[in-house]
């Protein structure tokens, strides 16, 4: 059977029928055509154009080497406490030893003092640094609590610090005035000094590692693991070894909840170093 030749008739220059669908969206990667007499479509942006697009500045100033160190803006917590410290390393360095001597004293969380004013002693005892402004407690202070404030906003870098602070002073504490009661201890050993902020920041550095992509979150931890496990071998103050240790831990404890808060917080998620 023969095929019927179909003849187009249509003059080429009449215009196209108004229902007629636009089709152009359908061929992706390609220069849209115009319709006689239409505008012309819109070209999609290739790939190699969106890969040619600057970086949004906002990922430039988390590498600027100035935004590790507090500001009253960014982060308030952070440089107000680091005011204080600096004022009480003043303090201990020029004021007459024995007032200085006297004010650490009363601040001491040892097991007397803790049993007679708690709250007192355990917020004055984390107004000093062991060892001044030149200890490695005050650049990590520094340093730690920076970044975490930047992360999860100054109340819970706050909380962090409290609870390493408190709680690991605790868990070393009582069993001294426990042991002291079964006289596994000299009564002295309930007036022993304590006092300063590395609690507070072993609890930091445990809650920012979570936060941290695994290549640099691995290796902070191992280091710092590896110095409390020295300083627990040495039997020079196991007491402040085991609370480290444990500070770091309480630390460590807190990566789901700050996870969450640093993704509630971001809109692109937790800020990553």
């Amino acid at each position: 059977m023969e095929r019927t030749a179909r003849v187009d008739r249509t003059p080429p220059d009449a215009p196209l029928p108004a229902d007629l669908p636009d089709l152009t969206r359908l061929l992706d990667g390609m220069p849209g055509q115009p319709r006689r007499g239409g505008p012309q479509a819109p070209v999609a942006p290739s790939a190699a154009a969106a890969e040619a697009t600057p970086a949004p500045r906002g990922r430039l100033r988390a590498v600027r080497p100035w935004r590790l160190l507090p500001t009253p803006r960014a982060t308030p917590f952070t440089f107000v406490y680091a005011v204080v410290l600096a004022f009480t390393s003043l303090v201990a360095a020029y004021a007459d030893p024995a007032v200085v001597q006297a004010l650490q004293q009363g601040s001491s969380t040892d097991v007397a003092h803790l049993a007679r004013h708690p709250v007192l002693v355990l917020v004055g005892s984390a107004l000093w640094i062991a060892g001044g402004v030149l200890s490695p407690y005050a650049l990590g202070f520094l340093l730690v609590l920076t970044a975490l404030e930047r992360r999860v906003g100054g109340l819970r870098t706050a909380g962090v610090f409290l609870c390493g602070h408190v709680l690991a002073t605790l868990a070393t504490e009582v069993p001294v005035g426990f042991a002291v009661a079964t006289g596994h201890l000299p009564d002295t050993s309930l007036h022993r000094l304590d006092y300063g902020i590395s609690f507070g920041v072993a609890a930091g550095v445990g809650a920012l590692a979570g936060l941290l992509r695994p290549w640099l979150r691995w290796p902070l931890l191992a280091w710092v693991a590896l110095i409390i496990g020295q300083d627990l071998l040495s039997p020079y103050d196991p007491l402040t070894s085991w609370g480290h240790a444990i500070a770091l831990t309480i630390g460590i404890t807190t990566w789901p909840r700050l996870r969450r808060w640093a993704a509630t917080a971001q809109p692109g998620g937790p800020s990553r170093a």
